[in-house]
């Protein structure tokens, strides 16, 4: 039996155990059918792919198995924890940011974060892999660094890693999960670029085969990380957002424009936001000397000021 077949089965079940009745066809009440139909979505994209369906979520083994480390040649100016100094500038802002956001899961569900800007050169991708690197200097955990830039990818320069296969092989359906995966030399990151370049990301993005993907291997994680486009040029972001958890923006002192950075804010439900990263508040032979932030507050009634 064809796994859409048992998805339409599976709907008219759950109706019929609804209403107290004996399956007799495959009408479905709303939800059991947006549920059947979220599933035969997949199914389809899995009979398409040309790879097999693994089925069931992406274990632990599999990951370790099949994505054996790789050298990586990290940007040492720029990858804050992979230089070997625990007190370099910009370290203790990055440790005090993740005790932030650790607070702020106590108080609503936060694994999937996307970390964006209003305008490139902002600092977005910077802040992406500096902040999975601290994530994983805690014991025994473990960090998905996403690169869905895929207009203008970068973290696979920061990384010193090659730029594919990546995200949008995956997307594309022409390699699998443990194939885009890489492991380098920092216990509990994992990386995945961006892939091959292609004509329409926005499109790409927006295919439930990136929500197939989260859900793989979302349980074999602590946090995921997504390096998405700037929010105002294109729409990417705000699409991305739909399959995250919070917002994470990157702003820059004494460049980003107030009003730009308050329309790059309105891309976004206000329960969305966990907080904004102020980048570049002084000026240090070191590009990136020093990073601050601010987070948001969960309000019970959010307000638009």
């Amino acid at each position: 039996m064809s796994r859409i077949h048992e998805a339409l089965k599976k709907a008219e079940q759950e109706r019929a155990t609804a209403q107290g009745g004996t399956p007799s066809g495959f009408a479905a009440t709303p939800v059991a059918e947006a549920q059947a139909y979220e599933e035969i979505d997949a199914a389809h994209v899995a009979s398409n792919s040309g790879m097999p369906d693994l089925g069931g979520p992406f274990s632990l083994e599999t990951l370790l198995s099949r994505c054996p480390l790789t050298p990586w040649s990290p940007d040492l100016q720029t990858m804050l924890f992979m230089n070997g100094n625990d007190s370099a500038k910009g370290t203790e802002e990055y440790r005090t940011l993740r005790s932030r956001l650790y607070h702020i899961r106590e108080r609503m569900p936060l694994k999937k974060l996307l970390v964006t800007s209003a305008l490139p050169k902002e600092g977005k991708s910077f802040t992406s892999a500096n902040l999975a690197q601290v994530m994983v200097r805690q014991h025994g955990r473990r960090a998905l660094l996403i690169d869905a830039d895929l207009r203008g990818p970068r973290l696979h320069q920061m990384l010193g890693t090659p730029q594919g296969p990546g995200l949008a092989e995956y997307l594309l359906s022409k390699a699998d999960e443990a194939s885009v995966i890489q492991r380098g030399p920092m216990e509990g990151l994992f990386f995945i670029p961006s892939g091959e370049s292609i004509e329409d990301p926005a499109e790409l993005v927006a295919s439930s085969r990136l929500k197939i993907l989260l859900q793989r291997v979302e349980p074999l994680f602590d946090w995921i990380i997504i390096d998405s486009p700037p929010a105002i040029p294109v729409s990417d972001a705000s699409v991305l957002a739909k399959v995250c958890d919070g917002v994470l923006i990157v702003v820059r002192s004494a460049s980003t424009p107030s009003d730009v950075a308050r329309k790059a804010r309105l891309e976004f439900a206000d329960q969305m936001l966990v907080g904004v990263v102020l980048n570049g508040t002084e000026r240090d032979e070191a590009q990136y000397a020093h990073y601050y932030y601010e987070t948001y507050e969960k309000k019970v009634s959010p307000t638009h000021s």
